[in-house]
């Protein structure tokens, strides 16, 4: 019943780029051993694997003195003797993979309940340690209360030699950078703690859908910021990613979502895959919601779940049929699109009727949907709301109100996952970055040095989400075409005045020594502009005008920028080049906003009155 296998050999997997990951700049290795340390994954096949079985197992590892070793599982010894580091790791609970990462560690250690806590630092840092042991012990609690008992008997932070973002059981690998990002404590890190629920003790079957990256981005990213009160700021970023990256022919059903590789696999596996998540909690309640979460946990722990299996357990907890809502959110690909038509006013007795029609206008079958408005009301400061039960593509709806009703939202805080329309939400890098097609206009007055500086940025945007991106001289143009997106490139560019008319309406105006935002003025030498705004043909297609000073800030920037997708303008400072302004452009004419006529026939731009306040659905302790 047992044998033994000896084996050795050189492994070193060369870094590479994870596909167009424009978002994070990620590059990936099955399996690396040199000088800065030892990543070692479950595809580099170091040790024997017995095809889709789960593996339990004892490892004893040896290395230098100053080195360490950490692993998925309990560290169950752990010794130095002058001239070798020996540590055993055991885990009695099943892995999908098993993985070694292995460097000159500082370890430092904490405490959540009956759990160990660890830190791996490269370098000393108690005082960044101390933060992310702190802020552990707090999700971990928070995750506990919400779903159930933490699965395994460590949590480990580990500083990786290269920039990750990497979720194991039992422990999360994060680069240098990024590990001392403060935002990454509210953001990335609560994800991959959080993952040691969803995708590592309760396994994903991939092959039917990976419903375990959104159930994670909806539990943690969503709630962070829920918790905030910025939940619904987040749900329309993420339904603007979609709409900007998720053409028609990225698009696919959930089913078919394996793992991030692009723009558009992020928006639909975790985008539209966390917004399914957020409208069945409305469907069923917060409490049904929760309940549904523990039993999913305790009924399928260290087991493989499919979208099915999720179906059947929220059933179970709702005692409803979910086969509709399941079918064409997790099979079906696409999303509904929303307009509203025809609204109209009727006094009565003690209020008025507000009535108005909501279509959907996509290509393909209608949706089920339920499309939550909000009504505000002469002389009142609460909105009025309700939900528009949509069975087929076009219904009209009458609501009594209490008095005159002077501005209708329909779902005003994205609760539905659509397809938005354009102006619903800012122009924002996005609508460059996620077009099919790009094209980057060089600038051709600029100096040799600088020209080849931005031709070099220009080569980096081609790799960063379109499918087709042409580079030309603003010598061969005589206008901006708009039958694609646009990335302007330098201060010289002959056609960047183009977008001045845009930029004045939101308040940006350009001179030769400062660039003024709202009522602030900034120095154009030393920093960095970027500004996206809409081609006024096709306002679906962005325009981002690109300007970068001093030289030196363009490795930089090329690194950075993905980052900010979300955005509409941008300014960095100096040659790191270092953010210090950033910001979405207001939204004043959404087309799901509708202003009706007052008593005197008057229609003004009033604003939307306050929404009943909202719980999140769960607090950080």
């Amino acid at each position: 019943r047992v044998f033994s296998l000896q084996y050795k050999g050189a492994i070193y997997h060369q870094l590479k780029p994870a596909g167009k990951e424009h978002a994070r700049g990620f590059r990936q290795s099955p399996g690396i051993i040199c000088k800065k340390g030892i990543y070692l994954g479950g595809a580099a096949y170091w040790y024997p694997d017995f095809g889709d079985s789960l593996v339990t197992f004892s490892l004893n590892v040896s290395l230098p003195a100053a080195w360490d070793a950490v692993c998925e599982g309990a560290r169950a010894a752990h010794a130095r003797d002058g001239r070798r580091t020996t540590i055993r790791w055991v885990s009695f609970s099943p892995c999908e993979a098993i993985h070694i990462v292995a460097a000159p560690f500082v370890e430092y250690d904490g405490q959540a309940g009956k759990t160990p806590l660890m830190v791996f630092l490269r370098s000393p840092d108690q005082d960044l340690a101390d933060q992310y042991l702190k802020i552990t012990a707090r999700y971990l609690t928070l995750y506990e209360n919400l779903i159930g008992p933490y699965p395994y008997k460590k949590f480990a932070l580990v500083e990786n030699f290269w920039e990750t973002g990497y979720g194991m059981a039992s422990f999360t690998l994060l680069g240098s950078r990024i590990i001392r990002f403060p935002f990454i404590l509210y953001s990335s890190y609560p994800h991959e703690i959080l993952h040691n629920w969803w995708g590592n003790s309760v396994f994903a079957a991939v092959e039917k859908g990976n419903w375990s990256e959104g159930l994670t981005a909806y539990l943690s990213d969503h709630l962070m910021k829920e918790i905030h009160g910025q939940g619904a700021a987040y749900r329309a970023e993420t339904l603007q990613k979609y709409t900007d990256y998720v053409g028609e022919a990225r698009d696919f059903p959930l089913t078919a979502f394996r793992s991030r590789h692009s723009g558009a696999t992020e928006a639909v596996g975790y985008g539209k895959s966390l917004m399914v998540f957020h409208m069945l909690r409305h469907k069923l309640g917060d409490a049904a919601f929760v309940e549904g979460l523990r039993r999913f946990y305790n009924t399928f722990l260290f087991r493989f779940a499919c979208f099915d299996d999720l179906q059947a357990v929220f059933e179970g907890i709702g005692g409803k049929p979910l086969d509709g809502f399941f079918k064409q959110w997790v099979t079906r690909a696409g999303a509904p699109e929303l307009r509203v038509a025809r609204p109209e006013v009727r006094e009565e007795a003690g209020g008025a009727v507000l009535a108005a029609t909501i279509e959907q206008v996509q290509t393909g079958p209608g949706y089920r949907l339920e499309v939550p408005v909000a009504v505000t009301l002469e002389g009142g400061s609460q909105a009025f709301e309700s939900v528009v039960q949509m069975t087929r593509r076009s219904v009209r709806f009458a609501l009594h109100v209490p008095a005159r009703p002077l501005r209708l939202d329909v779902d005003p805080d994205f609760d539905v996952f659509r397809r938005l329309q354009p102006n619903e939400v800012p122009p924002a890098l996005t609508q460059t970055l996620g077009s099919a097609r790009l094209l980057v206009v060089l600038p051709s007055k600029a100096a040799e040095p600088v020209y080849e500086a931005y031709r070099g940025l220009a080569l980096a945007l081609r790799t960063s989400g379109p499918d087709e991106v042409e580079i030309r001289s603003d010598a061969d143009l005589n206008a901006l075409p708009d039958d694609r997106a646009v990335a302007l490139l330098g201060g010289s560019n002959q056609l960047y005045r183009e977008i001045f008319p845009a930029l004045s309406e939101y308040g940006v105006s350009v001179g030769a020594q400062r660039v003024c935002i709202g009522k602030r003025s900034i120095c154009r030498s030393g920093h960095t502009f970027v500004f996206t705004v809409r081609q006024v043909k096709r306002p679906t297609l962005g325009v981002t005008w690109i300007v970068v000073d001093p030289p030196e800030a363009f490795s930089g920037l090329a690194r950075k920028l993905p980052h900010y997708q979300k955005y509409s303008y941008l300014v960095f400072e100096g040659p790191e080049p270092a953010n210090i302004v950033k910001g979405r452009f207001p939204v004043d004419r959404s087309p799901m906003s509708v202003f009706l006529p007052g008593r005197d026939g008057t229609i003004r731009r009033v604003a939307r009155a306050q929404p009943a306040p909202r719980a999140a659905l769960a607090s950080l302790p």
